[in-house]
């Protein structure tokens, strides 16, 4: 999980910092179609991998899970679960 949660940051921060400003800078629009589902599809996979490993783990929601969940919509948020939950389980 916390290999998942690593890339889906890494790839948010190619999407940002290197794909949109091809595009919008240069106009060249390729590596934001490549990046984007790539982005899309590790967010999705991090969203189930949460939720199987929070009732496989018996997490409380409250306490845990919901936050790991919030750190994947919060742009960067993953590299902070990692380091303040996830590095602890």
């Amino acid at each position: 999980m916390r290999i998942i949660a690593i890339l889906e940051g890494i790839s948010l921060l190619v999407l940002v910092f290197i794909a949109v400003p091809l595009k919008y800078g240069f106009g060249d629009p390729a590596m934001v179609k490549m990046m984007g589902p790539v982005h899309g599809s590790l967010f999705l996979l991090f969203l189930f991998n949460t939720l199987s490993v929070g009732v496989e783990q018996n997490w409380k929601f409250r306490q845990t899970t919901w936050k790991v969940l919030l750190a994947c919509i919060v742009p960067f948020g993953t590299f902070y679960i990692d380091r303040k939950i996830l590095s602890r389980l």
